[in-house]
């Protein structure tokens, strides 16, 4: 019999701001837009917590900074692989067990009213992309 299921811990980073020229039409491309990204991560805190070392956890400015630079280079057609390529970022941190992206598009050429396009995927470590 195995042991009790530990529940993960998780940080979150809310709202990274860039300005990114993804899309799939030209004007996307040329003018650019900006782009939210919203990034969770399961991880175990414990050893952190315990030596209260940031080298014993994620560090999220970093992580912040890596989506970030996602968002603003190398343009992609699709939102989905932007969220892609953010996940396999969050997840190259051994540390980091499974991640959810969000990429919110706020500019989305869309002809009718609308908030917002949001698109969330999320991955496990292991998994392949």
């Amino acid at each position: 019999m195995s042991g009790p299921v530990l529940t993960p811990d998780v940080i979150e980073i809310r709202g990274i701001r860039g300005f990114g020229r993804h899309g799939v039409f030209e004007h996307e491309r040329a003018d650019g837009q900006e782009f939210v990204v919203d990034v969770r991560l399961e991880l175990d805190t414990r050893p952190a917590a315990a030596s209260d070392n940031l080298a014993d956890t994620v560090n999220y400015g970093a992580v912040a900074e890596q989506v970030h630079q996602a968002i603003e280079n190398d343009p992609v057609d699709l939102i989905e692989t932007l969220a892609q390529r953010i996940a396999d970022l969050c997840l190259a941190d051994r540390r980091v067990t499974a991640t959810a992206v969000t990429i919110h598009k706020p500019s989305a050429p869309i002809t009718v009213p609308f908030d917002d396009v949001v698109l969330t995927v999320q991955r496990r470590a292991g998994e392949s992309s």
